[in-house]
């Protein structure tokens, strides 16, 4: 017994069409339905489906003007006549043309001069062009080394088609012999409840009328299903957001564009710092308003009144006002402290910083940092320890260890480590507590303790990575790949 769309397919068959894009047309079905019905079909020893693949080739453009305009070594053959001193061909395409003629045999160099060999007869390459200029295609009617030797000079480029062809295995007749039954949609509770099944094929007898019902192999793979998800480096990020929301801390966000005085001058960089250098720094061609600076000024140049030396000198408030795209977070974290300083202030910022580096698998000129601060009456180094501690375990980092540092602006200061199985030992950020140097200018008279670290090297190993640019590169595959959980 067939369906009563496998019976049509069967018929038009039997009557002579043989390709699934005709029986479609034909039948007004899709079809994806006809070639399912012509394998069941197949199975059923109705019908022979034969399935082929044919490689299509076409010109490329330079193929096209060589088969208009010949080879160019056919070219060059012309052009020598009865030969040619190599002096007398200085036209740098020669040189291509003059290879292709020596590997053909059709000249030869002699005493300086370019000579033919003899007969040049059309070669199995030079009929192919024509053949594919007037409109021939398949690699069935067309030599196979020919093929292969255009195809390694980029004149022809190849694709592949599908095709498939049915017959019938008996007589048109046949058709009259086969019961037709309804074809079943979507099966619903109450047939299976209810109706009644075959024991020995697929039909179903459901309130007095015979369905067909399609068998499923339910041993074949699914297609893959790739819903929408958040890029992994932004659910990374969104995680820190939330770990740092729960431990209490305040979000804070700066501009992109800071001026010098609050990315390096108010946390005690001298201005001929090397990180100020352009190798280093992004700088604009644009000035900005600073605020009072006198007591910056004066800790630069002589200490104030923290017991400090300073760096000397002469502190330029032109060198203050240059724009630049911030280096760090911690240019946003000062300009805060100095908004609000009386304590307590618990703040955080996650956001993109820009250095001029040399792009490669570790390093790009943007990435994220993380940074915090803790100000308050009586804080102490042990304090930042142990937030430290806190943050990474709640990241899923276990086993967390410090060991001394140096920052700039931070006197202690520490370098937070994290265990990692295969890699041992990684560092993860610094710490430490803000300097006097930095804080007192401000008017900010309680210990300050802050710490960052780059949120990409954490998404790098959190999600394996070997190179940094994944991150950033819209890799579809890559993305599909990784899971919506992020665990070592």
């Amino acid at each position: 017994m067939l369906s009563e769309n496998d019976l049509k397919v069967l018929k038009a068959i039997s009557e002579g069409d043989s390709d699934p894009q005709s029986i479609a047309k034909k039948l007004d079905m899709k079809v994806e339905a006809v070639r399912a019905s012509a394998d069941l079909l197949n199975e059923q020893g109705h019908v022979q489906v034969i399935k082929s693949v044919e490689e299509i080739f076409a010109l490329t453009e330079e193929g096209k003007k060589y088969a208009q305009e010949g080879l160019p070594e056919r070219n060059l053959l012309l052009a020598i006549g009865p030969g040619k001193p190599m002096a007398d061909l200085k036209d740098p395409s020669v040189k291509i043309s003059l290879g292709w003629l020596r590997k053909k045999g059709w000249a030869a160099i002699e005493a300086g001069v370019l000579k033919p060999t003899g007969d040049a007869p059309q070669g199995k390459d030079e009929e192919i062009l024509e053949s594919l200029l007037a409109g021939l295609k398949s690699s069935t009617v067309l030599d196979n080394n020919g093929l292969a030797a255009l195809k390694s000079r980029g004149l022809i480029t190849s694709s592949k088609t599908k095709s498939w062809n049915y017959k019938t295995t008996q007589t048109i007749g046949v058709a009259s012999n086969i019961d037709i039954v309804n074809e079943v949609g979507p099966i619903t509770s109450d047939m299976i409840k209810s109706g009644h099944w075959e024991d020995d094929a697929p039909y179903l007898t459901y309130k007095k009328e015979k369905f067909h019902i399609r068998r499923y192999d339910v041993t074949l793979a699914a297609d893959k299903i790739y819903p929408g998800k958040k890029h992994p480096y932004q659910r990374l990020i969104d995680n820190m957001r939330e770990i740092m929301l729960e431990m209490g801390f305040v979000e804070i966000k700066g501009q992109i564009v800071q001026s010098s005085f609050w990315n390096f001058d108010a946390l005690f960089q001298p201005q001929d710092h090397p990180a100020r250098e352009m190798q280093d720094t992004f700088y604009l061609d644009s000035q900005a308003e600073i605020p009072d600076f006198a007591k910056v000024k004066q800790m630069h140049e002589c200490g104030g009144s923290v017991g400090s030396t300073g760096w000397g000198g002469c502190w330029r408030p032109e060198v203050a006002r240059q724009e630049v795209l911030r280096t760090h977070t911690t240019g946003v974290t000062i300009k805060y402290l100095a908004d609000h300083p009386r304590p307590p202030v618990k703040a955080f910022g996650i956001d993109r910083v820009y250095r001029r580096e040399a792009i490669d698998t570790t390093h790009t000129p943007e990435f994220e940092q993380l940074e915090g601060i803790v100000m308050d009456e009586n804080v102490t180094f042990c304090h930042l320890l142990g937030i430290l501690k806190e943050f990474y375990a709640k990241m899923g980092f276990e086993e967390v260890r410090f060991r001394p540092g140096y920052f700039p602006y931070t006197e202690p200061s520490v370098e937070p480590e994290v265990f990692i199985d295969g890699l041992g030992w990684v560092e993860l950020g610094g710490a430490g507590v803000f300097r006097k140097e930095v804080t007192a200018p401000f008017g900010i008279e309680h210990p300050v303790l802050a710490w960052g670290l780059g949120v990409s090297r954490v998404a790098m190993l959190k999600l394996g990575l070997k190179d940094l640019r994944l991150l950033y590169q819209s890799d579809i595959e890559w993305l599909r790949r990784t899971p919506v959980s992020i665990k070592l």
